[in-house]
């Protein structure tokens, strides 16, 4: 019963959907295990408080995720422009007038709901899918550069609007659009000529926006040896202590001491409590989860399928390596959750949104295999 619901309802890879399933599992697991101290405290002994908080996120990600691999992925090649358009003014008053958390105006609050969202996830998914968009319907006209110069300036412009507030996130979009013109073929020439460009326009935007002076101090602290971030530093103990089986579920010592245990720095808890062993296995899903959007690249008939698979699968994995990278010191400190497992509030539901696009392509690229070998066997 059970099976047959599922090829019902859940279509697409099904390999994905596992995939989604377990981080979504082990993020309730760290996130109740991480807040329920916390919680107690705040919430005069409510420990379920910020578990059943971040349960209603999941669910309304895994709704978002369930309803939008159900549209045909063709459809967001028409609306990413107006997104794109409607990210540009939106980011710059984010800038100006947006709600100001740990000295940067990176949310918006959404009247009503009263619920913070940051633009840059609506911005980064737009990129995204306009990007894939041109890079389809030009792929025969690539090598030429006043074809391409479309695409490069707006991974200018969205990227240094981003940075005005968000560092890290510009620059990780700014990589994945990178290989997202590797792969749709963009000359080599050109990508290079658009990292130059780009250094400068986010490096200027760094300089006139609000983490500037915050960004180049991490950027010192992580190479100067002698001294160690607090954070970092129980970061360490946690993983140091978990050892290679971990102390068990609930059993974190460090989530008492280590700042955001609950999001950005969650993966020295899950490490602590679940070993080495539970930290690879954590690497290895999201490494299955960008193999397995790579895939559609190769299954689809569709260039823009392929790419926009690609782009959003990279967009995902990529922020999870630099999550679980600070983590364990193989870089500076930065504000990016690890997703599906991190506490966190819309990013979680444009985290959905990505991954049901994925599977909208899988599920499509799916089915033009089937309808191939079914047109190869009735040639036969």
């Amino acid at each position: 019963m059970v099976k047959d619901w599922a090829k019902r309802n859940l279509e697409g890879d099904p390999v994905i959907w596992f995939i989604v399933v377990a981080l979504s599992g082990l993020g309730i697991l760290v996130v109740y295990s991480t807040t329920s101290t916390l919680a107690y405290r705040v919430q005069e002994g409510n420990t379920e408080y910020y578990l059943f908080k971040h349960g209603m996120l999941l669910a309304l990600s895994l709704g978002a995720m369930w309803i939008t691999h159900k549209i045909d992925y063709r459809y967001f090649a028409r609306i990413s422009t107006i997104a794109l358009l409607f990210s540009v003014p939106l980011l710059l008053f984010t800038w100006r007038f947006g709600q100001n958390i740990n000295d940067a105006s990176r949310w918006l609050t959404i009247p009503m709901v009263n619920q913070a969202f940051q633009p840059s996830d609506l911005a980064k998914l737009a990129l995204i899918a306009h990007l894939a968009g041109m890079l389809s319907r030009r792929q025969h006209l690539v090598n030429q550069f006043k074809v391409i110069i479309g695409p490069m300036l707006w991974c200018c412009v969205i990227c240094g609007l981003i940075a005005l507030t968000n560092f890290s996130s510009a620059i990780m979009l700014f990589a994945t659009c990178m290989l997202l013109m590797f792969i749709g073929r963009v000359p080599v020439r050109y990508i290079a000529s658009l990292i130059l460009v780009g250094v400068l326009v986010v490096g200027a935007s760094l300089s006139l926006g609000q983490r500037g002076s915050t960004a180049v101090s991490r950027v010192q602290t992580f190479m100067n040896e002698k001294e160690e971030p607090f954070q970092a530093v129980q970061a360490y103990i946690a993983i140091a202590t978990g050892e290679v089986y971990g102390k068990g579920w609930g059993k974190s010592e460090q989530r008492n001491f280590l700042p955001s245990s609950y999001s950005d720095f969650i993966y020295a808890i899950i490490i602590e409590e679940y070993g080495t062993i539970g930290g690879i296995l954590v690497v290895c899903l999201y490494l299955g989860l960008l193999y397995r959007g790579m895939q559609a690249v190769s299954r689809s008939d569709r260039a823009f399928g392929g790419l926009l698979s690609a782009g959003l699968s990279f967009a995902i994995v990529i922020q999870a390596m630099i999550n679980m990278g600070v983590a364990v010191g193989l870089g500076p400190i930065t504000g990016l959750p690890l997703p599906l497992v991190s506490m966190g509030g819309t990013s979680l539901l444009f985290t959905g949104i990505a991954l049901g696009i994925i599977l909208s392509v899988s599920k499509n690229g799916l089915i033009e295999s089937a309808n191939k070998i079914l047109g190869n066997s009735l040639a036969k």
